[in-house]
């Protein structure tokens, strides 16, 4: 048969069967629309900076970043002694050392949480509704001013009978001031800790709806990370994944699950000495966030460690090492966020996470390319791995480890491009896969 001659095309099934099966699927059609949009497609931060809210002050962002820069002219001055406590490649040792001086010195703390559970404890109400309030007065100010981290927001006590008329009337505090200042800003979040029973996270959705009520806000609009710190947010008592019913619970409100690394570990009973966030009680926590997260928009984030870079060199380095570590380990599963606990803590944060950019940069950017431009390559990518690879060097790019002109030069891709790779639509994945 010649090239130019048109192949015949038969069909046996009448119309109407297609017609029947797609009404039939109709309702699975709606509810994978419901329950898993997708990523949202926008920014994540790389870690979450725990302050509990005695302390936090309306120069905490700034001190945190003054702190991890003094710490880093004291242990290690310059690029090679950086990269020698970190056992970074000599390639990547003066770009990470340069990026992250850079970035502690502009924008050093990505996400703030003040802190009114754990870090904060039980306090007289009257003292703890004047911190909720300075806590709302202080962010509204920075926001306008231009200071404040990209995100910001408090974590209020649980839901739990003995706590829970406090930290409804904190989260009223905080969110009341905000409104009061101005409104509430874009970059807000809201950590709602040890939640066991998913009852409790649709009693804060019902929590926050009530609010936007009560300001005439849009329905939605107050999202906010339910933190998994109990075996039970984990396996319920029939055996069943109680964090994804969690997810559904919180009717389109859920933003993120946040690993709680000593809580959940002392739960299952691990001695205080093993309490990490590699352990294997730990590894399985994460893994079934992970799964029951997958494709609705909600991410998953680590947990930390509590080894302090506190003291003489040595001991700051043996800390270095452990946070760097604990770090790119979980960049490798797909945790692209944890917690830090100390401003010693945020130039191994940048560190890792420039580092996991870079070292990857020219491969992901080579095989977007050959997919976006169809052409032949050693690896043969579907349209799942595009999706990988853009939301990679876009991860990269809203963190700093890597600048649009460099990607652009090696892509021939920009930023909206990028996005339409990372965050298709539904039937992308699927049509050519």
């Amino acid at each position: 048969m010649g090239h130019g001659q048109q192949e015949k095309v038969a069909t046996s099934l009448a119309g109407a069967v297609s017609e029947e099966i797609s009404a039939s699927l109709a309702p699975v059609d709606a509810e994978l629309e419901r329950r898993y949009p997708g990523d949202p497609g926008t920014r994540q931060p790389v870690h979450t900076v725990y302050v509990p809210g005695d302390v936090f002050a309306a120069g905490t962002v700034r001190s945190w970043g003054d702190r991890a820069l003094a710490a880093l002219d004291e242990h290690a001055p310059d690029a090679a002694s950086f990269a020698a406590v970190l056992g970074l490649p000599e390639e990547l040792a003066e770009p990470v050392h340069a990026r992250v001086r850079a970035k502690l010195e502009r924008e050093p703390i990505e996400d703030l949480r003040v802190d009114f559970e754990d870090g904060y404890g039980n306090r007289p109400d009257a003292e703890e509704d004047e911190a909720a309030a300075r806590a709302a007065r202080i962010i509204a100010e920075a926001y306008a001013e231009g200071t404040a981290a990209p995100y910001m927001g408090i974590r209020m006590k649980c839901m739990e009978a003995p706590v829970r008329a406090r930290g409804i009337r904190t989260l009223d505090i905080f969110l009341t001031g905000l409104m009061e200042s101005g409104g509430l800003p874009a970059g807000l979040v809201l950590t709602l800790p040890k939640v066991t029973y998913a009852e409790q996270v649709t009693a804060m959705a019902r929590l926050l709806d009530a609010f936007e009520k009560a300001h005439g806000l849009e329905p939605g609009r107050i999202g906010f990370e339910i933190q998994i710190e109990t075996s039970q947010s984990i396996l319920a008592a029939d055996g069943t994944a109680t964090v994804a019913r969690m997810i559904q619970a919180a009717e389109g409100r859920a933003t993120g699950l946040h690993y709680g690394t000593f809580d959940y570990s002392a739960c299952l009973g691990v001695s205080a000495a093993h309490q990490a966030s590699d352990h294997p009680a730990a590894d399985h926590a994460k893994a079934v966030m992970q799964v029951a997260a997958a494709g609705t928009g909600v991410r998953v984030c680590d947990g930390s460690t509590n080894v302090l870079p506190v003291g003489p060199t040595e001991k700051v380095h043996a800390a270095w090492r452990l946070h760097y570590g604990l770090t790119r380990r979980a960049l490798a599963r797909a945790y692209y966020q944890g917690w830090d606990m100390h401003p010693g803590h945020i130039p191994t944060r940048y560190a890792a996470v420039f580092a996991f950019y870079r070292e990857g940069f020219e491969q992901a950017a080579a095989r977007l390319a050959r997919y976006a431009n169809r052409t032949e390559g050693d690896v043969m990518d579907e349209p799942a791995t595009a999706k990988a690879l853009g939301g990679y060097l876009l991860r990269g790019l809203d963190c700093g480890a890597l600048d649009i002109g460099e990607v652009a030069r090696l892509t021939g891709l920009t930023r909206a491009d990028l996005e339409s790779f990372a965050v298709p639509r539904r039937g992308d994945l699927t049509a050519s896969a």
